[in-house]
């Protein structure tokens, strides 16, 4: 078997991803960036950093910077409860903790089922969705982890 036929056979492969709830809206990130999903815990506060990051955590002795996905996205804020979870993801091999509402599940997602993101937003949050996906319970916005932050503000967290 040639490398095209290779290619042919997994052309329409779906992928896995860990969908999230943000402000009533199901987002969804590649499975094999998401490290663990852990119960809130105590987030230290750091100094002088931008206002999306909510601190460090200790995660088994390694410092774990956490964004406050909310933030990020521009999203009003709320209250934390016992759903709201950090999912650590894998970032160019740097562990960081991503805030969210809730995590649901993991799915399967074709790529003949993802619709080009819509022109809505700014460049600021238009620039990390990857497009959009229905299911049965409504929209699910993909997201690309690695352009949530911009190549400068990566580097300043791997600073911390």
């Amino acid at each position: 078997m040639t490398a095209v036929d290779s290619h042919e056979k997994t052309k329409g492969a779906s992928s896995a991803f860990v969908t999230f709830s943000l402000a009533e809206e199901t987002y969804a990130i590649d499975v094999l960036q998401v490290q663990e999903v852990l119960k809130l815990t105590d987030i230290a506060p750091v100094p002088g950093v931008p206002d999306y990051i909510l601190g460090i955590i200790n995660l088994r002795g390694d410092v774990v910077t956490v964004i406050d996905a909310r933030r990020r996205m521009m999203l009003p804020e709320r209250e934390l409860d016992d759903a709201s979870r950090i999912v650590i993801i894998d970032v160019d091999n740097q562990n960081v903790g991503i805030l969210v509402d809730s995590v649901a599940e993991v799915v399967q997602i074709s790529p003949d089922a993802v619709d080009p993101a819509p022109a809505v937003g700014n460049d600021q949050t238009s620039r990390f969705i990857l497009g959009v996906t229905s299911t049965a319970e409504g929209l699910t916005i993909l997201i690309d982890i690695n352009k949530l932050l911009s190549d400068d503000e990566w580097a300043s967290i791997r600073e911390l």
